[in-house]
């Protein structure tokens, strides 16, 4: 019987830890912004990289490809 106020003692503190971590971080603003991790994950970063630096280039790329489409078929 011992051990069963041991546990409870354990998994409450450990509870009580939880929460004040969790309450220090959504202070800090942790948990704000939760759209654009989401939205993120669906961009390549490269390609965002690419646009960035040259605009034209990627134009140029996809005529490429609709030329090789056009041979292909």
């Amino acid at each position: 019987m011992d051990i069963l106020y041991l546990m409870i003692l354990c998994s409450v503190s450990l509870a009580a830890v939880f929460l004040v971590v969790f309450i220090v971080f959504a202070r800090k603003g942790q948990f704000e912004d939760d759209e654009s991790p989401a939205v993120r994950i669906l961009f390549d970063s490269d390609e965002i990289k690419e646009k960035e630096e040259s605009g034209n280039k990627n134009e140029e790329k996809k005529g490429d490809n609709n030329k090789f489409e056009e041979k292909s078929e």
